[in-house]
C-alpha cells in the first residue's frame, strides 16, 4: 500500500473516531441545554465557523451560479442527512452508549454503501454487491450483535 493510501486510511479512521466524539459532545450539550435542537444548532454553527475561517484563510473562490445550477437536485440534501444523523445521535447517545450507537450507525452506513455502490446512486461509481461485500455486511451485523449484547 502506498504512503498516500495509508495516510488516506488513517485520515478516514481519525474522522470516524471524531464522529464518536461528536456524538458524545452533542449529547452532553443536549443534557446541559435540556433540548436537542439548540445543541445541534451550536454544533453546526461552530463547525460552520471553522469551515468559513478555512475558506477565507485559503482564499477559496465561491462557485458561480452556473456551476451551482449544474449540481443535481439531490446533492443539495446532504446537509439534511447530516442533520438527521445529528438529531439521532443526540437523542440516542446517552441511551445506547458510544459503542452500540456507533455500531448501529456503521451498520447502516455499510449496508447503504453497498446498495449505493451496486446501483451507482447519488454520484457513486458502480461497484457490484459481490459475495464478499454482502458477507462483510453480514459480519458487521454479527459484530453489532456482539457489541450490543455484551
Amino acid at each position: 500500500m502506498s504512503l498516500t493510501a495509508l495516510l488516506a486510511w488513517a485520515f478516514a479512521v481519525a474522522a470516524g473516531a471524531l464522529v464518536t466524539v461528536q456524538a458524545g459532545a452533542n449529547a452532553e450539550l443536549k443534557r446541559g441545554f435540556g433540548e436537542p435542537v439548540p445543541a445541534l444548532i451550536v454544533n453546526y454553527l461552530f463547525g460552520l465557523s471553522v469551515v468559513v475561517a478555512y475558506f477565507l484563510a485559503m482564499r477559496i473562490s465561491w462557485p458561480s451560479f452556473e456551476k451551482m445550477g449544474a449540481v443535481p437536485w439531490w446533492a443539495w440534501f446532504g446537509g439534511l442527512a447530516g442533520s438527521a444523523y445529528g438529531v439521532a445521535a443526540i437523542l440516542l447517545a446517552g441511551r445506547l452508549g458510544a459503542a452500540t450507537l456507533m455500531a448501529l450507525v456503521l451498520t447502516g452506513q455499510l449496508v447503504a454503501s453497498v446498495i449505493l455502490d451496486h446501483f451507482g446512486w447519488v454520484g457513486f461509481e458502480v461497484h457490484q454487491a459481490s459475495i464478499g461485500r454482502i458477507f462483510g455486511c453480514l459480519l458487521m451485523l454479527a459484530g453489532l450483535a456482539c457489541i450490543s449484547v455484551f
